[in-house]
């Protein structure tokens, strides 16, 4: 009997082992409904959604310089020279 090294068997068990257990320790990639979500634990994950916002991103900028005319007396901004 050979009792100081171990067998084929338990040393394709223990390196089988070692495989399964870094396999469970690492993430994976999942790729859902065309998006791919990195971490395992995307079920839970608080994804951010910001909804589009106007085309024009100065509009109150436009409105005030509108209001700001309006209440001067002129109609807009006047060209400089006749």
């Amino acid at each position: 009997m050979n009792h100081g090294k171990p067998g084929r068997r338990s040393t394709l068990w223990v390196a089988a082992a070692m495989l399964l257990g870094c396999a469970g320790l690492t993430g994976c990639t999942v790729d859902i409904a065309g998006q791919t979500h990195p971490s395992p634990f995307y079920l839970s994950d608080d994804l951010f959604y910001a909804a589009p916002g106007p085309e024009f991103k100065l509009a109150r900028e436009a409105a005030a310089l509108k209001a700001q005319a309006e209440a001067v007396g002129g109609s807009g901004p006047q060209e400089c020279c006749p």
